[in-house]
């Protein structure tokens, strides 16, 4: 396909700079001179897969390579899509605007699960069969990874192999390879059970599972030599590790349009519902020198104004106060401005405020989780009122006027006092405000509550526990209605029946694989959108297939329980994760992991066995 064909349709949808491509920094090489054309798939808008930081180091990864070429593929919004299919044109990408169908391996992240409808969709639009068992040759290969991997099984009928853990070392071992077996004529199912073998690569067809007379998985029983578990991958020296030079620079506004310099991966701090604290683990970070090169380069050659130090929790970067002088002296008289997201409130200081005024101006957010004591030593958030109540006294004094937190709903134990807790804790803090006497006069405050519903996560504490039904939830979305009492503060929320669908995808099994087909089929896609989302089309799915949300999302696992995901290994064992549960039904808090190891198995991923020197 070329451009030319799109210039009827372009003028007739929103944001047309989405679909031309040609942005800075993109690649363009020769199709005919390289081996391997690799498409990366993000199932969303091009404004969000455009600031996906993955995305951006693996296109630059793959692109270093002289015998492969990685092209970029978004998910069209409606109104293109809709143009594509009445003139019966493909999904394409946007290099060299070829469709889906050209392509050696089409590969997908997947970074949350009300995605999914839309890699179908996608690969429907591309001209490419949806089923892996109608897709018989090597080309068209579809790949997927990121963290919503660590339970493959929804997406089994559609995905040929799973990359779990990191992928900048283990994606060359698959390129090695797939570009071998394409040399030696292999068979999809021949290459297939070659790539079993990679650390951190998992097959779904190498897999049978067997389930009880009540629904849950009786085994998973491994065959033709691939592995009982597949342990994910991750890059021990952080300092080595693959870094791109350059970012693609859209043509439009994206969600992150800025340079991000990864300073760390993993968390040390263990709260007990973030799903991403524990899939990153163990805990790893670059030298002060290492990012503030890595600064400059992206910078330098991306004409960027503003740069983000990217991480779970910024501030906890044990060289922060090494690094911001360092790296301000760089930024400051390029006016480049620097940005300090995922700050915590137990180590947010007045110097760290000074840090980020220039680029946070119209207000601060901080996470308290809960709204009592109580429920946040169940979460093991490891913070207290006073610490909260510490950060908006900080921020008040510094000129700010606004601040955003956030909180969840539904989370165990959880009691109507919990509930009511966190509007008091947001008018405490609007008290606060009128009591700090360094305020900035003459203004008031703004305090917004951002409230979202608990979704139990695989390779947590919590994967044990049900979620709230949707009649519990919306009851609690009732209460915290009728405890507001104050102009001062807004409340938001999201609706409870996308939490319950992601709840479902979270935890399900591979027999959610004909309900998403179903869905697909019936429509859905942008699931994550609100005015896209049409919960009564996926509870129709799910009755056609004879399967109930409720099992999936309400339902408490015993420890026993062969889980969806208990074949997959990310380091972190089953015993930690239940002691951990144990321990949050008793509001018992576990220190972060400076302060003393807790044991949940990641340091056996270092070769020293050491998460810390």
């Amino acid at each position: 396909m070329r451009l030319e064909e799109l210039d009827p349709i372009l003028p007739q949808v929103q944001k047309p700079a989405r679909y031309i491509g040609g942005e800075l920094n993109s690649v363009v090489k020769d199709k005919a001179a390289v081996d391997i054309r690799f498409a990366f798939c993000f199932p969303d808008t091009y404004e969000i897969g455009m600031s996906h930081l993955g995305m951006k180091i693996l296109y630059s990864l793959l692109n270093s390579r002289e015998d492969t070429w990685c092209e970029r593929v978004f998910a069209p919004w409606t109104d293109f899509e809709a143009a594509l299919r009445r003139d019966g044109l493909p999904l394409y990408a946007l290099e060299s605007f070829d469709p889906l169908s050209d392509f050696d391996i089409i590969g997908f992240t997947l970074q949350y699960e009300l995605s999914y409808t839309n890699i179908l969709n996608m690969l429907d639009l591309g001209g490419v069969p949806v089923l892996s068992k109608d897709r018989t040759g090597l080309d068209n290969l579809v790949v997927a990874g990121g963290p919503c991997a660590c339970n493959a099984e929804p997406l089994c009928d559609f995905i040929d192999l799973f990359m779990l853990g990191e992928g900048e070392e283990v994606m060359h071992e698959l390129m090695d390879l797939y570009k071998a077996s394409k040399k030696a004529g292999d068979t999809k199912a021949a290459f297939l059970k070659k790539a079993a073998q990679l650390e951190g690569v998992y097959v779904p067809s190498l897999y049978d599972v067997s389930y009880r007379q009540d629904g849950t998985i009786a085994a998973v029983t491994p065959k033709d030599g691939a592995p009982a578990k597949v342990r994910k991958r991750i890059v021990e020296d952080f300092d080595k590790v693959f870094y791109p030079e350059n970012f693609v620079v859209p043509f439009i506004g994206t969600v992150h349009d800025r340079a991000v310099v990864e300073v760390l991966r993993g968390c040390i701090r263990g709260c007990r519902f973030c799903q991403a604290g524990f899939l990153y683990r163990p805990f790893r970070e670059k030298k002060p020198g290492t990012i503030c090169a890595e600064t400059k380069s992206l910078c330098e050659s991306t004409g960027y104004e503003e740069v983000s130090l990217s991480s779970l929790s910024t501030s906890d970067y044990s060289a922060l106060e090494t690094l911001l002088p360092s790296l301000l002296d760089y930024t400051e008289p390029r006016h480049i401005n620097m940005a300090l997201p995922s700050l915590r409130i137990d180590n947010f200081s007045e110097s760290l405020l000074n840090r980020i005024k220039a680029v946070r101006k119209s207000g601060l957010t901080f996470a308290p989780e809960a709204g009592t004591q109580r429920m946040r030593d169940v979460i093991n958030k490891n913070i207290t009122e006073e610490d909260v109540m510490k950060s908006c006294r900080l921020a008040f004094e510094g000129g700010y006027t606004s601040v955003k937190l956030y909180f969840m709903l539904g989370l165990p134990t959880e009691r109507d006092e919990d509930v009511r807790g966190i509007l008091e804790l947001a008018q405490r803090v609007v008290d606060l405000y009128y009591q700090t006497p360094n305020r900035t006069k003459g203004h008031t405050v703004n305090v917004t509550v951002s409230v979202s519903t608990f979704v139990p996560k695989p390779f947590t504490p919590f994967q044990y526990e049900p979620q709230d039904t949707f009649e519990q939830i919306e009851r609690k979305h009732a209460l915290l209605r009728d405890s507001l009492k104050s102009k001062r503060i807004s409340l938001k929320y999201h609706h409870s029946d996308a939490s319950v669908l992601e709840a479902v995808f979270a935890r399900g099994d591979r027999r959610l694989g004909k309900v998403l087909y179903r869905a697909f089929l019936k429509g859905c896609k942008f699931d994550s959108w609100d005015d896209q989302f049409h919960y009564d089309r996926w509870l129709s799915a799910f009755e056609e297939c004879g399967l109930s949300p409720a099992f999936y999302a309400n339902r408490r696992r015993s420890f026993d329980e062969v889980l969806p995901w208990s074949h997959l290994d990310y380091g972190i064992s089953e015993r930690f994760l239940q002691r951990e549960n144990e321990r949050a039904h008793q509001a018992a808090v576990t220190p972060n992991c400076r302060r003393a190891c807790a044991g949940c198995g990641a340091n056996t991923l270092l070769s020293g066995g050491k998460c810390f020197a």
